[in-house]
């Protein structure tokens, strides 16, 4: 029996089928419209690291044939063929996507869906219709991604862009190949695929070489096929730079450029063009004044600069001491705000979570189409139409915090957009629940979706006052963001496992949980003792877990 799945759902592939060869069918249409339907196989960092994994019409297969594009069949607008235990280990994740060939929007689409067959039975369908896009060009449809075991998420991320966003988000740059001078030289370049301008893409390309006059009007050149050119992984070149000069694409960050077409520093103009006064010099031009120690380039706004710098200013360790204005840990080569910012920015989408750094998480709202339950006041940054409310518990809810210790003050996030969450620089770390449960002290948790159930839960003890401690336990399906200070540790339940009730942050829910009091009448004074008055001790089977911070609330 098919499984339905909304937007944001997620489920393992063992709890659809027991095999490992899929069948990915898309049905997707809208009138006057045609699509690209493409399986982009991601790395670890959601990366398209090897273009050989860009699967579509140009290039039906992966080289091991672990993803075969199998073109339309029972009703399917395009079919793919997936042996997950023939993956490479390199491979993370499959993402299936759709691209409108031309000018068009989504919003126009008629209802459709994304299915997997196993044993020739669908398992599960991700249903989608045009109310829930507007203006966007490409749709991220559904992953099957690598975490512990295979999954599946239904994604339904759209693209204003069209496949150039795509591209980007996976960190991929089309290089187009050099196409033949026009017939005409006022004839217009052939139009590229949606989103594709090449400026921005490949190497300007040379004037046009003009051709005898014809008698005739020529017919319309066909439009160049884009997915026939490598897909590179390089970095984009940044927008306020300068492109380079004809010639190989650049190399990665961290490696040298290819000895025939070296990039001239900070992307600037070719060796033999004079720099601009004020604007830095070329190889060719001596500097104005003679470099203070630790200051190996001319001033980037001219003149040299009103007092030496410090030595080893901004020097990376391991490296020679780099360019006046280029930040530690920037690629060589590469200057302007542009470049400062570029490890800073956002991290790619297409997933309802996203952790942008150890210490900030963003959730699309959109993605899913359920509010999110998050602490006041952690909101630091959001975009699109987002409205907060405040989240009560009502009177015995209060009561019951009140008297626990696990009251949480919270906000109800709703709309289309996306939220930025942080809360005193701690560390945040998102979990995912497939039905499964946690215990979480109210104190760690920053946001959760609100389709989990949550409860405040007695912890039995004895030697304390009131005979228990409280905890807070999550059930359901969804995301939890737990917070911590510093960077916690996770250790396996024994019947020798004792953790400080102010330092345990998280436990599975199967753990029996049993108060040790160790409170003396004289402090230190026996042996064995740990200056701790309440230590929580942890029983249980195989598999349960605690988490530690290092720090005590």
């Amino acid at each position: 029996m098919s499984r339905e799945f909304q937007r944001g759902h997620k489920a393992r592939i063992s709890d659809l089928t027991a095999g490992t060869d899929l069948y990915v069918g898309v049905q997707i249409s809208a009138p006057g419209l045609t699509f690209d339907i493409s399986c982009f196989g991601l790395d670890a960092d959601e990366r398209l690291s090897d273009d050989r994994y860009f699967v579509f019409f140009n290039q039906p297969k992966s080289p091991e044939e672990s993803i075969q594009l199998l073109g339309p069949q029972a009703g399917d607008t395009e079919s793919f063929r997936v042996t997950l235990d023939r993956i490479p280990a390199g491979i993370h994740k499959l993402s299936f996507t759709a691209t409108i060939d031309g000018d068009g929007q989504m919003s126009r689409i008629a209802p459709g869906y994304l299915r997997i067959v196993a044993g020739g039975e669908e398992v599960a369908r991700y249903s989608f219709t045009g109310a829930e896009f507007t203006t966007e060009r490409a749709v991220m449809l559904g992953d099957l991604y690598l975490k512990d075991v295979w999954r599946f998420a239904a994604v339904g991320q759209g693209f204003d862009g069209g496949l150039e966003a795509l591209l980007k988000n996976f960190g991929g740059e089309v290089a187009e190949e050099e196409a033949p001078a026009p017939a005409r030289p006022e004839t217009a370049a052939p139009s590229a695929a949606p989103g594709f301008a090449p400026p921005a893409f490949a190497v300007p390309a040379g004037p046009a070489t003009p051709s005898a006059p014809q008698a005739f009007t020529p017919p319309p050149a066909p439009r160049p096929d884009v997915h026939a050119a490598p897909t590179l992984v390089e970095p984009l070149t940044p927008s306020h730079g300068t492109v380079p000069p004809p010639g190989p694409a650049p190399a990665a960050f961290g490696h040298p450029a290819p000895p025939s077409a070296p990039l001239p520093p900070g992307y600037g103009p070719p060796p033999a063009a004079p720099a601009p006064s004020g604007y830095g010099q070329g190889p060719s031009q001596p500097p104005a004044a003679p470099a203070p120690p630790g200051y190996n380039s001319p001033p980037s706004h001219g003149g040299p600069p009103s007092a030496p710098m410090p030595p080893g200013y901004g020097q990376v360790p391991g490296q020679g001491t780099p360019s006046h204005g280029v930040p530690q840990g920037a690629p060589q080569g590469a200057a302007g705000v542009g470049a400062a910012l570029q490890k800073f920015k956002e991290a790619p989408t297409g997933q309802r979570w996203t952790q942008q750094n150890h210490k900030l998480i963003r959730v699309d709202l959109g993605a899913g189409g359920q509010p999110v339950l998050a602490r006041q006041g952690s909101m630091v940054l959001y975009q699109g139409k987002v409205d907060f409310s405040y989240k009560g518990a009502g009177i015995t809810g209060r009561l019951v915090g009140n008297a626990t210790g696990q009251e949480m003050q919270l906000m109800r996030c709703t709309g289309q957009g996306q939220v930025f969450l942080a809360d005193n620089s701690t560390h945040l770390h998102p979990v995912e629940l497939q039905g499964d449960a946690i215990c979480v002290s109210a104190e760690n948790v920053l946001a959760f979706d609100e389709s989990l159930q949550y409860e405040v839960r007695r912890i039995e003890g004895h030697g304390i006052p009131g005979g228990a401690l409280f905890t807070m336990q999550f059930q359901g399906t969804g995301t939890l963001v737990v917070k911590t200070h510093g960077t916690p540790v996770v250790l396996p339940v024994t019947p020798t496992t004792f953790a400080d009730c102010h330092a345990v942050v998280a436990w599975s829910a199967a753990s029996q949980v049993i108060v040790s009091s160790q409170v003396r009448m004289r402090r230190n004074a026996y042996a064995g003792d740990t200056g701790e008055s309440v230590n929580l001790q942890f029983r249980g089977a195989p598999g349960n877990f605690i988490v530690v911070q290092p720090y005590e609330v």
